[in-house]
């Protein structure tokens, strides 16, 4: 999936950590595109120039300066964004649009980079809020990934590695032995400490998260003088048949279909269907 080049300091933990990014990038554009591209890196200290750069900066919650900068040239992103939007069922993509779901594929995969980062560590480590901007110096290691859709290669995006992450991976210290503990460190599916079972430890405190759960039977539009006519006894149609399943929303994003069940004399929701990532993606919109 790789390949490493010699002019560049990137030491072996970030070597490790360029490996699990790139499959993880790879694999969250397979499932949002329903494309697998063909992602490969090398070493690359100096950014790209250029003003079509959109640049973001995503700093991890583990120790101030522990960040990264990934920087995308216009082309990539924008092919990468509409073919996304167009998996989902967009026939018409605008270039913001592109832009914000290409954010959104970039920012899952480097939510896997935070926790390869905690499995060097072993200890949880997430991201911050990132930012649109550049590093003011070059960082100490980089790299630049190439990306290949189908038959389309797309200009390289680049990496950097703030020095203090280098520091931290290089020498991580765990448990006051100053050596870091054992992990398992798995790029699809996250960071479990050797001995502590399949659920990180913060999960427990996730479980506790109360969210909104909705149920979605229709929607339909009207034009504001047919809204000012509606009175008591009035019928609005929706745009969802009486056979069709009805729409589970959590947290105001549709996860799953149904039917509508009675329970004991109140309304319920029979899960039938599990949506994808492409729904998910049109849900939000």
């Amino acid at each position: 999936m790789t390949a490493s080049g010699d002019h560049s300091p990137v030491t072996g933990p970030i070597d490790s950590l360029l490996d699990q990014w790139t499959a993880s990038l790879a694999e969250v554009v397979e499932s949002m595109a329903d494309q697998k591209p063909a992602v490969h890196w090398e070493a690359a200290v100096t950014p790209p120039a250029g003003p079509d750069l959109l640049w973001w900066e995503q700093p991890f919650q583990v120790l101030p300066g522990t960040t990264v900068w990934v920087a995308t040239p216009r082309s990539t992103w924008e092919h990468a964004g509409t073919l996304t939007l167009k998996a989902a069922g967009l026939e018409t993509v605008e270039t913001n649009e592109a832009r914000n779901t290409w954010l959104e594929i970039l920012g899952q995969s480097l939510s896997t980079l935070a926790r390869s980062i905690g499995g060097v560590l072993g200890r949880e480590v997430a991201c911050e809020a990132g930012a649109e901007r550049a590093p003011e110096t070059n960082p100490e290691a980089a790299a630049s990934v190439s990306l290949t859709l189908g038959d389309a290669p797309q200009e390289p995006l680049w990496i950097g590695f703030s020095s203090k992450l280098v520091a931290l991976v290089s020498h991580p210290v765990g448990n006051g032995t100053g050596e870091a503990p054992a992990v398992h460190v798995d790029a699809g599916d996250g960071v479990v400490p050797a001995g502590r079972g399949d659920i990180p430890p913060t999960m427990d405190l996730l479980l506790d998260v109360e969210l909104p759960v909705s149920v979605s039977f229709g929607k339909t539009e009207l034009p504001m003088k047919d809204v000012l006519k509606l009175t008591t006894g009035s019928i609005v149609e929706l745009n969802r048949g009486v056979n069709e399943p009805v729409e589970v929303m959590v947290n105001h994003c549709l996860i799953a279909r149904g039917e509508v069940v009675v329970v004991e004399g109140n309304y319920g929701v029979r899960i039938q269907q599990i949506i994808s990532r492409g729904d998910r993606l049109r849900s939000v919109r």
